[in-house]
C-alpha cells in the first residue's frame, strides 16, 4: 500500500462563503470515462474544498473495494485545509482482474461527516462470465416463437386525429400476443411517401411509452409490452412485481410473454407497406435495453440495436452486486424455492445467453455509477456479442444516461440508415 502522507496538493481559489460544509468530491483522475486499460493503474482523485474564511481540520478515511464489496486496500489521514482553499489528492492502485472497483471515502470535520464513492472499470472488455444456458435453451425459444405464430395478430389501428396535425400520422395500435394477451403502442408514420426506416422503442420497467413526434422521415413505434402503458387490459397488477410473476416455471414467467410481445411488435412493423422492413432499429433503456437485446437476438429482421444500461442480463453477477428485498421475500415465501432454482429459471431469460445470436450492429450506453443495472452485467452481454458493436461510458451517470446519449443513439441510427442528421 502506498504511503498517504504528504500526497495532497494545495490549490488556492476564491470560493463563496455561504456554503455550510466542506465540499467533498471524487472523479476518475486521468481517465476521461473511468475505464482503465489493461496494465494501467486505477486512479481516483479526491477534492476537498473549504468554503470558509477559516482553517478546517478534515479526517479522511478511504478504501478501495471490488464491486462485490471485497476490500482491497485502505487508509486514513488528517489534513488541515486553509481558508478558501482546495486540496486535491490522487489515489492509485494496481489490480490484475478485469472488473469494476470502487473508492469509498469518509470525511469528518467539526461541521459533520460526509461519505462519497466512485466506481471505475478495469479492462472491462475482458469480462467474460460463463454462459448459464441449458441444453434446451434454443428449443425453448423456438417453441415459444412457434406458439406465438399460431396466435392471430389481429392488428388494429386507431387514427389519432388530434396528434396527426403535423408531418406525422399517429395511430394507437393494438394486437394479440402470446396467450392472446392484448398489447398496444403508438405508431407515428410520416405523411410523405415511403417506405420509411423505422424505430421500435421498448419501455423501461413500469414505463408508459408515448408518441415522441421527433422525426418526419422515420416511422416510430413506441410499444408497451404487457402490463405497461396502454397494454394493461389483460395484465393486472403493479409493475414492481412483474419480474417475479410466474417465476416458478420458465413457461409461465412474465418475461416469456414480454419477449414474445416484442417479436409481435416486429411482426406489426414488417406488415406495413410504408415501412422499409430492411431498416428497423430496436432501442430502449434499462428493461427496454434488455428487451432490445432479446429482440435482436431472436428476430433476424432487426437491422440495428441500441441498448442503454440493459437489465435482464448476467443474473448471477446481478444479484451479487445489487440488493432487491422483493426477490429475497419471494424466494422465502415457499419452501421449494431456492436461489439455485430461481437462477435456473432466470437463465432462460438472460440476454447474456442470447447475445451470440445477435448479428446486427449494436450500440450500448453504460452508466458507470449505476447500482440498478451495474456495468459488469452490461459488459457481460456486450462481450458475448459477435456482431459489429460499440459502447459509450458515462462516468458520473447513475441509472440514467441523459439527453446527450439519446441524441447520440438517434444520430447513430440515422447514420446507419443513411439519413441526414437532425438537430433535435
Amino acid at each position: 500500500m502506498r504511503s498517504l502522507s504528504g500526497l495532497f496538493l494545495l490549490l488556492v481559489s476564491v470560493l463563496p462563503l455561504k456554503a455550510k460544509n466542506l465540499s467533498v468530491s471524487i472523479d476518475t483522475g486521468k481517465s476521461a470515462n473511468g475505464i482503465f486499460a489493461e496494465h494501467e493503474e486505477l486512479t481516483f482523485r479526491i477534492k476537498l474544498v473549504n468554503p470558509f474564511a477559516k482553517r478546517i481540520k478534515a479526517n479522511v478515511s478511504w478504501q478501495i473495494t471490488t464491486d462485490e464489496n471485497q476490500r482491497l486496500v485502505s487508509g486514513k489521514e488528517s489534513q488541515i485545509i486553509g481558508k478558501n482553499q482546495t486540496l486535491t489528492r490522487p489515489i492509485h492502485h494496481k489490480v490484475n482482474e478485469p472488473g469494476f472497483y470502487r473508492l469509498k471515502i469518509t470525511c469528518a470535520t467539526n461541521e459533520g461527516t460526509q461519505t462519497r464513492s466512485m466506481q471505475v472499470g478495469y479492462a472491462p472488455e475482458r469480462i467474460l462470465p460463463k454462459l448459464t444456458s441449458h441444453g434446451d435453451f434454443k428449443k425453448f425459444w423456438d417453441n415459444s416463437r412457434q406458439e406465438l405464430e399460431k396466435i392471430p395478430a389481429a392488428f388494429e389501428l386507431n387514427h389519432q386525429g388530434k396528434l396527426s396535425k403535423g408531418a406525422l400520422d399517429v395511430y394507437e395500435v393494438t394486437m394479440r400476443s402470446l396467450g392472446s394477451v392484448r398489447v398496444s403502442g403508438w405508431y407515428e408514420v410520416p405523411k410523405s411517401p415511403g417506405p420509411h426506416p423505422a424505430v421500435l422503442r421498448f419501455p423501461g420497467y413500469g414505463q408508459n411509452m408515448k408518441p415522441i413526434a421527433r422525426f418526419d422521415d422515420m416511422a416510430t413505434f413506441s410499444f408497451n409490452v404487457r402490463g405497461h402503458g396502454n397494454s394493461k387490459e389483460d395484465i393486472a397488477g403493479k409493475p414492481q412485481d412483474y419480474w417475479i410473476r410466474g417465476l416458478d416455471d420458465k413457461g409461465t414467467y412474465y418475461y416469456r410473454g414480454a419477449y414474445m410481445d416484442c417479436i409481435r411488435a416486429m411482426d406489426f412493423l414488417c406488415s406495413r407497406k410504408e415501412v422499409d422492413s430492411k431498416r428497423i432499429a430496436v432501442i430502449g433503456g434499462s428493461q427496454g435495453g434488455g428487451l432490445s437485446l432479446a429482440t435482436a437476438a431472436m428476430d433476424k429482421r432487426v437491422s440495428l440495436c441500441a441498448s442503454g444500461i440493459p437489465f435482464l442480463t448476467n443474473w448471477e453477477k446481478y444479484f451479487r452486486t445489487t440488493h432487491w428485498p422483493e426477490m429475497n421475500k419471494w424466494i422465502a415465501a415457499q419452501d421449494q424455492r431456492t436461489w439455485d432454482s430461481t437462477l435456473e429459471t432466470l437463465s432462460y431469460f438472460d440476454t447474456m445467453n442470447m447475445a451470440p445470436w445477435i448479428d446486427c450492429p449494436v450500440f450500448m450506453g453504460i452508466a458507470l455509477q449505476d447500482s440498478i443495472c451495474p456495468p459488469p452485467t452490461n459488459f457481460a452481454v456486450y462481450n458475448r456479442i459477435k456482431a459489429i458493436k460499440e459502447y459509450r461510458v458515462y462516468p458520473q451517470a447513475n441509472h440514467s444516461l441523459g439527453p446527450q446519449y439519446h441524441k447520440l443513439v438517434f444520430d447513430w441510427i440515422r447514420m446507419k440508415f443513411h439519413l441526414p442528421r437532425k438537430n433535435k
